[in-house]
């Protein structure tokens, strides 16, 4: 089969991907049934109760659209986090935001930093928009914010993209290391600071909100998928000026949103009872995985997030071949993408039988290699 042969150039250029395999491609392949989904990230602990309570009722609203210009949303989302709701934009989760953030200040050619291996989907959009990457390592495990700075001045690049908590080493800085990297950047430089894991991680490591708002250079990216429980619902938001959030208004999809998932976040916000509740459960989960490693033999990294990366001490092949050894006993999990990450596994919390699985499976595909 021929494809159409009026693409610009550039999409001409790129390559069909996908950045991430999922569990059900995983199933087809094998034919065999994923019994641990415990490799996407997601919350496997899920939503409130009464998130789904409220969700379940808006369905017979389904007919029609979602608000276009996410009122409600907004409204609960500047009384929690006390500010205005002209300092948000809302989108069909953080991927969604990064596309068009990028899209807001990449023309083809323009370089764009980021962390060498951190999040595959922000790479995806910079060369669907032309960018070009300028990658810097981490340094032990850590994305390197000092060379992050260097090479912007060094490229005077309008567009770098920062995540704290990191994905996918777990590790994270502090908030007023956060704010003076932040603070330092070019007024010409747009940091995108992605806060997906925020919830989760100690507080002393989110800057306060008031610390940042006033830098139209800023733009913080969260999200409704990781602690929340709500992946699948794809809901994220964005903080900054008001200015740089009106921006989002001349490239969304204003009626990107859908109905039930706004009233899920809504519904999610007021429950923070059951939040405070479910990042416990992430915590335990997250010791109990190291546990797991340690038995094995196996060195779990200091995590903020959802998961825990696991050095596995040797190479990137091994590595893969304890990913793909679990996956045959049906616990799914993933590893990062490049040297020297890639000699990690990466698991993400359960509940204990997931967790029961990963600790029957993960001694026996290790004996067998």
């Amino acid at each position: 089969m021929t494809a159409f042969s009026r693409f610009t150039p550039l999409m001409a250029s790129l390559p069909s991907t996908v950045p991430f395999v999922g569990p059900e491609a995983l199933e087809r392949k094998s034919g065999s049934p994923v019994k641990a989904r415990i490799g996407a990230n997601e919350n496997g602990f899920g939503p409130a109760p009464s998130v789904l309570s409220a969700m379940a009722e808006a369905a017979t609203g389904i007919w029609k659209y979602a608000d276009p210009e996410n009122f409600d949303l907004k409204a609960a989302l500047a009384a929690h986090l006390k500010c205005r709701p002209e300092n948000l934009a809302i989108g069909e989760g953080v991927d969604s935001l990064l596309g068009q953030i990028v899209r807001l200040v990449i023309d083809p050619g323009m370089q764009v930093v980021t962390s060498f291996g951190g999040y595959p989907t922000f790479n995806f959009h910079v060369a669907g928009f032309g960018g070009q990457l300028v990658t810097v390592p981490y340094i032990k495990d850590r994305e390197d914010i000092n060379g992050l700075l260097d090479a912007v001045r060094r490229t005077n690049a309008p567009l770098v993209y920062f995540a704290n908590p990191d994905n996918p080493m777990g590790s994270w800085w502090e908030a007023d290391e956060v704010v003076a990297f932040a603070r330092a950047l070019p007024e010409t430089t747009l940091l995108v600071l992605d806060e997906a894991y925020c919830e989760t991680a100690p507080a002393s490591s989110t800057p306060p909100i008031d610390a940042l708002i006033d830098l139209p250079n800023v733009i913080r990216t969260r999200t409704f998928s990781k602690a929340y429980g709500m992946a699948g619902a794809r809901v994220g938001y964005a903080i900054t000026t008001e200015g740089t959030a009106k921006a989002f208004d001349k490239i969304r999809n204003h009626f990107g949103m859908n109905r039930i998932a706004v009233a899920g976040a809504i519904a999610a916000l007021k429950d923070q009872t059951y939040l405070g509740q479910v990042i416990s459960d992430i915590k335990a989960s997250r010791e109990r995985i190291s546990a797991i490693a340690a038995a094995n033999g196996l060195q779990a990294l200091p995590s903020a997030t959802n998961f825990v990366a696991i050095d596995c001490g040797r190479d990137a092949a091994y590595a893969r071949a304890i990913v793909d050894g679990l996956l045959g006993h049906g616990v799914f999990i993933r590893m990062p993408g490049v040297e020297p990450l890639n000699r990690c596994i990466r698991i993400s919390a359960g509940k204990e039988a997931d967790m029961a699985l990963l600790e029957a499976a993960l001694p026996q595909v290790l004996k067998s290699l």
